[in-house]
């Protein structure tokens, strides 16, 4: 009796020693690429309605910090799952880190350039024009090679202040974002001094989730699951905009960010436009394998990459 009341409590101290282990291992921390905002509702929305626990995974939302970037965090094991622009995701395989894309949100380039004094971007040659310190520039640098603009590159952390104030010519803003920092700071959008890249054949995907290949191949099921709710929650937040904006700005508040919702507003329904393709005008939440292509091959051409990265090393 002594016996099996001792194997007895060995077995309830020995189960939940391991419970609380195999519960951190089997959870997903996921990373977005900045900070809490719009940009990233779909997901917020699948952690607060539940969508993730109803698809029996475990997620655990952790931004970035200055000196825990995603991409650091992710090759270090800290997170399992970030949000990566195409771009990126094709340097970052280029540099030797396999990934697969899990989920692509986006469908569409929201990048553009914004001209002070009412110019014409493409007659800016020579110019001075501003470009996010941390990456996203890109297709910007192969445009101001290929169409022999030569535009000189001014670097920023995360504000329009240097444009505002004059020290910029031009500078790169996304649709979603800088330009309407620009548009509350008074300056004048119109056709003529606001260029699109998505208008002009440099119409590539950006966000998409990425988790290395070596930790998809040993959680596919689970990486799946994930990739399920997240659409799910992105779809909701399509549907019920207002309660996701509500969503987004408890987790703005609780990051302590210094926006407002008349900026998350806007910036979640130019995200959700975004996410809609300009051919089917459906949702279709995947990788294009045409702008995998277009994207690399101008990534290549202009000495961004070292080779052309092929669609078929970024799927499942």
């Amino acid at each position: 009796m002594c016996r099996l009341l001792l194997c007895a409590t060995f077995f309830i101290l020995h189960s939940s020693f391991f419970i609380p282990l195999r519960a951190q291992r089997d959870t997903i921390v996921f990373t977005p690429q900045w900070t809490a905002q719009a940009q990233f509702a779909g997901y917020y929305v699948a952690e607060a309605k539940g969508f993730y626990r109803q698809a029996g995974v475990k997620v655990r939302i952790e931004h970035p910090s200055a000196t825990q970037p995603a991409m650091s965090r992710l090759r270090s094991g800290e997170c399992q799952a970030t949000t990566l622009q195409l771009c990126q995701a094709l340097e970052v395989v280029d540099g030797g880190t396999s990934l697969v894309n899990i989920l692509q949100t986006s469908m569409n380039n929201a990048m553009v350039i914004v001209s002070a004094r009412d110019k014409d971007p493409l007659t800016q040659k020579g110019e001075r024009v501003g470009i996010w310190s941390v990456g996203f520039g890109q297709l910007a640098i192969c445009m101001s090679i290929k169409d022999h603009l030569d535009y000189k590159w001014v670097r920023f952390a995360q504000n329009v202040n240097l444009f505002v104030t004059g020290a910029l010519d031009a500078t790169l803003a996304m649709s979603y974002n800088e330009y309407y920092q620009l548009v509350q700071a008074g300056i004048r959008m119109t056709d003529k001094n606001v260029y699109r890249f998505c208008d002009h054949g440099y119409n590539v995907q950006e966000d998409g989730i990425y988790m290395t290949r070596d930790y998809y191949d040993s959680h596919k099921e689970q990486a799946q699951r994930f990739a399920l709710a997240s659409r799910k929650g992105w779809e909701w937040a399509a549907a019920h905009p207002q309660e996701a904006l509500d969503i987004v700005m408890e987790y703005v508040d609780k990051n302590h960010i210094a926006t407002n919702r008349v900026m998350q507003r806007l910036m979640l329904e130019e995200v959700l436009r975004l996410q809609v393709d300009r051919e089917s005008h459906r949702r279709e939440f995947r990788l294009r394998p045409d702008m995998v292509q277009l994207a690399s091959r101008l990534m290549a051409e202009h000495k961004m990459l070292n080779r052309e990265v092929k669609y078929e090393e970024l799927k499942e």
